[in-house]
């Protein structure tokens, strides 16, 4: 009998679920998945604008067909009036096939737009992470919530079912006196309808469950067969909301992409070169030509008209005041419903000593309604009230555990608590 137990306790161990364990699935699942890849794209576009303060080298190779003979290259003119004059040096550098290779390259010397907008993407590189952080804490606060109203709902569930066996006695009773003609058969019905309504109430929780462990399921990929223990080891700590964070960093960006948009104004200075080889058959005699050519520069541009540059200035001016009105908008919303919130902890721990205290009257009170029902003093109706003031209690007390846990998540949000240090 024994081995017969713990082969059926066995499964039970094996599949039971723990809160760290939803955490940790939670950070694996494609949700979480979505933000880090955003901060991969952020840390590539840093990439990008320091790449324009390297040197870029090409090589090439080409070839140009042309319907008169052309020069190779441009040829120095006393260079070019010895090569025709002299016989000893036939060979002119004018072909109708010409041959090219060679290399080129330039290098920004100074571009200060450059230095800018790479501080803006840093700026917005913090905004993602800070907005994966934020995002991450949102679905931990969800799962958790999700996982109290969980436990609200099987506690609702047991709760109804001692209702239930409470009725199912308190039927037998009614049926021995209905047989015995000392109460009427409506009596009866009376108790069969509230059997009923406990049948209901029961499937309409068991919709509602299925929701929930669809919720924990969309963003850990674990399917729950009943809720997960867990407890209050800390709470929520009170101090800057860091939840504003991805914007603050958003409002900084958009700053420094107005400064880089006005530094697209100031001159910039880069350097290039070249160098190429060029080779043909001479148009005059068809002996070989080869020139070798090179120059290294500076060049200095100041943009004098530049009316893209100044639209793009207005444009980034509009940004950044929406994301300040958006900073403003969230700050005094959060602010609010921060204060609200934690105004309503010490309502909902006096809300949950009453209802204890409440439930355990009302079950009280029940024990004396069934025995002055069985005795005939007390009506259906009226006991039948005393087993639904029960359970309404016992629900007002789970559903307030529930929005409890609520609360503290959605603090925990807004000051950006760690989660998995308040709640094992």
């Amino acid at each position: 009998m024994k081995k017969i137990v713990l082969s059926l306790a066995v499964p039970l161990v094996m599949y039971a679920h723990t809160l760290p364990e939803l955490f940790s699935a939670l950070k694996s699942h494609s949700q979480t998945k979505a933000d880090e890849i955003v901060v991969k794209k952020s840390g590539v576009q840093e990439d990008l604008v320091y790449s324009k303060l390297y040197p870029k080298v090409n090589l090439f190779a080409s070839y140009d067909n042309y319907s008169t003979p052309t020069g190779m290259l441009p040829v120095p003119p006393d260079t070019l009036v010895g090569l025709v004059k002299d016989p000893a040096k036939p060979t002119q550098p004018f072909a109708y096939n010409v041959y090219k290779t060679g290399a080129n390259f330039s290098m920004p010397l100074f571009v200060k737009s450059i230095y800018t907008t790479a501080k803006k993407v840093k700026a917005l590189q913090k905004s993602a992470r800070a907005k994966k952080h934020i995002n991450l804490l949102k679905h931990e606060a969800l799962i958790v919530g999700a996982n109290a109203n969980f436990s609200y709902l099987d506690s609702l569930l047991k709760a109804l079912h001692v209702k239930k066996e409470s009725l199912k006695e308190t039927e037998k009773t009614t049926q021995i006196k209905v047989d015995n003609g000392r109460a009427p058969a409506s009596a009866l019905y009376k108790i069969n309808d509230a059997l009923n309504q406990v049948a209901i109430a029961k499937n309409n929780i068991a919709l509602q469950k299925k929701k929930l462990i669809s919720t924990i399921q969309t963003y850990t990929g674990i399917v729950l067969d009943v809720p997960v223990a867990m407890y209050e080891q800390n709470s929520f700590t009170k101090g800057a909301m860091k939840s504003l964070q991805p914007l603050v960093e958003k409002v900084r960006a958009d700053r420094l992409g107005i400064q880089a948009e006005k530094e697209n104004l100031y001159p910039t200075l880069a350097a290039h070169g070249s160098y190429a080889f060029s080779t043909a058959k001479a148009y005059n005699n068809g002996h070989d030509a080869n020139e070798r050519y090179g120059n290294v520069g500076i060049v200095l541009n100041i943009p004098l008209f530049a009316m893209d540059s100044y639209a793009n200035i207005k444009l980034s001016e509009i940004e950044l005041h929406s994301s300040e009105i958006a900073l403003e908008k969230l700050s005094d919303e959060l602010s609010s419903e921060a204060k609200m919130l934690e105004d309503s902890l010490p309502l909902l721990d006096n809300s949950l000593k009453l209802y204890k205290h409440s439930v355990e009257n009302k079950k009280k009170l029940l024990s004396i309604a069934k025995v002055s029902y069985n005795s005939g003093r007390l009506d259906t109706e009226e006991y039948l009230r005393y087993e639904d003031d029960v359970v309404l209690e016992e629900a007002n007390l789970y559903k307030t555990k529930a929005t409890k846990w609520q609360t503290l998540m959605q603090l925990a949000v807004i000051y950006a608590n760690n989660i998995e240090e308040m709640v094992k």
